[in-house]
């Protein structure tokens, strides 16, 4: 921190307590007015844009201070089930890590009681609890507590970090070494169980209301998520119609890719990918994808199996982006559990190649302002990461496929995964805005052939992660449509790496501030 003129500074967990999370909102409040007294025609472009993101980002801010208990800390991407991972890859450079680490190691029973003082206070306010949503938490935490000391995820990790960090004797390692495993057992675990044990009397709860709609001014927030979360300035009425207008086209789509092609459903069955291992499919892409995006230097990157212990709810995979001062130690965790032969191409390209690492590496090179990387618009990100995926398709082979066979199946797999995407975003919309409660959304889904249970969790996904879906899915065609234009506006003069350039040059930023900075290059 000292490098950037920071002091006074100590490892700890954000305040989750509604009071503090009351003053974050004032205290953006106050920035929003301190950005203000700068004159925005003096700075330099780059400046320019970086106000832009950080006045969006403060105003944002400051007014979701009327909706600070509508979001909670549970659930399948809850909380608790973030911390494994985050700490599994904290830093080690030296010893003051070391200790910071085992120092937020000791913060987690503070940490689960501001947890279930925020939880409570949400329930007080008739911010009622689907069951669902604690039975997902509490199997979560089980599944980490069950993890022994000897093969747990915070132990394990700690081993291979300690023997990086700089300046530690062999006694001192062993001693931290020593110090950890005693942290994990007399405080991590019993914490956990602690806060299984308060959750688990919470199940029997009977609610009356669990979609967001249902709430007072719960059409508001999901307006403002759409806003904040995916980056997007159209209303949930707008997203609606232009994911029911694409759902069409890909139906069609797939009707004359299947009427062209009658054999096309076996041939999808039978299709094997040539590459299947990770590191192949990894280096592939990266040669790959520099015919159509702007090449950048090599970028060192660990592809990590995520652990047993939290396979079972984890994502099919995520890229960690690295520390500022780290920029080399890129990380990309796969949940084999959840990633097939046939998945695990377009996966790897989401995540890296041309995908997320691609893009934070691509933009850290350009030693932009520092406070750029904290203004990150997930419907950007995650956006990007879905165009690299549905992209990443041009260059997927087949076994024993001729071209037109291949050039049929990458279309179909490209389509197959816009489907569920539209499917996923619209059930979204659908039952936090529409209203729809389980029957009716199972009801909808079952005209595209997902059963009931499919149905079920995508209920229960969507309600405990508004607008989860949409910043995957909105970002992508936020995207698609910022092409669109650019190609209208270009005409025969279009060019798609040009195209891809102007887009990781802006960097993270909401789609409206993009389309505006896309119309001035």
């Amino acid at each position: 921190p000292s490098q950037y003129g920071i002091s006074g500074t100590e490892s700890s967990f954000r305040d989750l307590r509604p009071e503090a999370q009351l003053k974050e909102a004032g205290q953006a409040a106050s920035l929003l007015k301190e950005l203000h007294s700068f004159d925005r025609e003096k700075l330099t472009p780059s400046q320019q844009l970086t106000w832009d993101i950080f006045d969006n980002k403060l105003t944002l801010s400051a007014a979701g201070k009327d909706y600070l208990l509508y979001p909670t800390l549970l659930g399948t991407n809850g909380l608790p089930s973030q911390i494994p991972v985050t700490l599994s890859e904290y830093y080690f450079r030296n010893e003051d890590d070391v200790k910071d680490y085992l120092a937020l190691l000791a913060q987690l029973p503070l940490v689960f009681e501001q947890l279930i003082s925020y939880e409570k206070a949400r329930m007080d306010a008739g911010f009622s609890y689907p069951p669902f949503v604690i039975e997902h938490t509490v199997d979560q935490m089980e599944q980490f507590i069950k993890g022994s000391e000897e093969d747990n995820l915070l132990i394990e990790t700690f081993r291979d970090r300690i023997n990086a960090a700089e300046g530690l004797s062999e006694d001192q390692k062993k001693t931290y070494i020593s110090n950890n495993q005693a942290l994990f057992r007399d405080v991590v675990i019993p914490s956990y169980r602690s806060l299984k044990e308060t959750l688990s009397s919470w199940k029997n709860t009977d609610p009356k209301k669990e979609r967001l709609c249902q709430y007072p001014q719960g059409k508001d927030y999901y307006q403002f998520l759409l806003n904040y979360n995916v980056g997007t300035d159209k209303s949930p009425e707008d997203c609606i119609a232009l994911l029911e207008k694409q759902l069409k086209g890909i139906i069609a789509d797939i009707t004359d890719l299947n009427e062209g092609f009658p054999d096309l459903y076996t041939e999808y069955l039978s299709s094997q990918p040539v590459l299947t291992d990770p590191e192949d499919i990894f280096e592939q892409l990266e040669a790959d994808c520099f015919v159509d995006f702007p090449p950048i230097e090599t970028v060192n990157c660990s592809l990590k199996e995520l652990p047993l212990s939290l396979s079972g709810t984890s994502a099919a995979a995520f890229y960690l982006v690295p520390p500022i001062d780290a920029e080399n130690d890129n990380i990309i965790y796969i949940n084999k559990n959840r990633v097939g032969d046939k998945e695990m191409f377009s996966t790897l390209a989401h995540e890296g190649y041309p995908g997320h690492l691609y893009q934070t590496n691509y933009y850290l090179k350009k030693n932009e302002d520092p406070l750029r990387f904290v203004l990150r618009t997930s419907g950007y990100d995650e956006g990007w990461g879905t165009y690299a995926q549905i992209y990443s398709y041009h260059y997927m082979e087949f076994k024993d496929k001729d071209e037109k066979t291949t050039e049929v199946l990458r279309q179909l797999y490209a389509d197959n995964d816009l489907l569920s995407l539209i499917l996923s975003s619209l059930s979204d919309l659908y039952v936090n805005y529409k209203n729809y409660d389980k029957e009716k959304l199972a009801a909808f889904l079952s005209k595209y052939q997902i059963d009931a249970e499919h149905a079920n969790s995508v209920y229960e996904y969507v309600v405990e992660n508004p607008t989860g879906y949409l910043t995957y899915c909105l970002g992508y065609y936020e995207l698609k449509e910022a092409e669109e234009n650019e190609k209208k506006e270009e005409s025969d003069q279009f060019d798609l790496i040009s195209f891809h350039k102007k887009v990781l040059d802006c960097g993270s930023c909401p789609f409206e501030i993009l389309k505006r900075e896309l119309k001035k290059k």
